[in-house]
């Protein structure tokens, strides 16, 4: 098998990818991104190769790619010029002969229409990029994560309700743990050259059923509200959020509410060879219902 570097290895979605890969790939073959020896020492108790670097050190990224054949880029969490972020790593994956890159980025139905394009046009952007380095390229656009329902309605929905300002807007929610399993799949074979993957969990859900799931759980009636995004910015102003989380929780209801995650695919489903976990399951476990 080629060499293999995972970037973002020591995020959420990374570290699951690679504990996955860890039973599909030779040790020996596998290599991670970690900004320090110190946050790679997991991996490293592993037997893991760790490679110094960070997506704004251009010469560090240079050196990570010497010897790699394939690289998994993470997209970036950090939102400050992430398309300069990403077009580091895919200057250095080229400029060190890498032949192979997978990227993860989002599924959506148009982002030209979407009220997210300021916050996610950059995920197209780096893969318009990416084609025109020449590089064999896979992208891995994944639907958003369950696990992000409970940082929007909160901890405590079951007392409070959700209020959130989604409409009736769906989503194709996908588990972290499901699309790390498939991911590590994909990017084990040195196969799927020049493909798009749509990673979305197998049935779409508006917050209203988020609620009645709740309800349901709990045993205890759980209402939902929509409210303007404007009631819903103030609210969160209220409880002394920091601006860019306001923003970014207030385009994100825009979105769903635009329907923009409601579409279904089945690749995740195919690759993982199971149903992918439903939203229902994930909230029994996320609120220990």
């Amino acid at each position: 098998m080629s060499q293999l570097l995972i970037t973002g290895a020591t995020g959420q979605l990374g570290s699951q990818i690679v504990s996955e890969l860890t039973a599909k790939y030779p040790i020996a073959q596998l290599s991670v991104l970690a900004r320090s020896s110190e946050k790679g020492l997991p991996f490293t108790e592993k037997g893991i190769t760790v490679k110094i670097g960070n997506y704004q050190d251009p010469s560090s990224l240079l050196e990570a790619m010497q010897g790699i054949d394939r690289v998994l880029l993470i997209s970036s969490s950090d939102f400050n010029d992430r398309i300069g972020q990403h077009k580091n790593v895919i200057d250095a994956a080229k400029a060190a002969g890498v032949q192979h890159i997978f990227y993860t980025g989002v599924a959506i139905k148009d982002i030209e229409t979407s009220p997210l394009k300021p916050l996610l046009g950059d995920h197209f952007e780096t893969e318009e990029y990416i084609k025109q380095s020449g590089l064999t390229y896979t992208f891995l656009r994944n639907s958003l994560y369950a696990d992000v329902v409970p940082m929007f309605i909160g901890a405590n929905t079951i007392e409070t309700g959700v209020f959130f300002p989604a409409g009736e807007g769906k989503v194709a929610f996908a588990n972290r743990k499901d699309l790390a399993k498939a991911i590590a799949k994909i990017v084990a074979k040195s196969e799927h050259e020049n493909k798009i993957f749509n990673l979305t969990g197998s049935q779409s859900h508006s917050f209203s059923e988020i609620a009645s799931y709740l309800s349901e759980l709990s045993g205890k009636e759980v209402p939902y509200i929509s409210p303007s995004s404007a009631d819903f910015e103030n609210a969160l102003k209220g409880f002394g959020l920091p601006e860019p989380i306001i923003t970014m929780s207030v385009l994100f209801a825009a979105g769903i509410k635009n329907n923009d995650f409601e579409e279904v695919d089945s690749s995740l489903k195919t690759i993982i060879d199971q149903e992918p976990t439903s939203l229902k399951a994930f909230l029994k476990e996320a609120y220990q219902l």
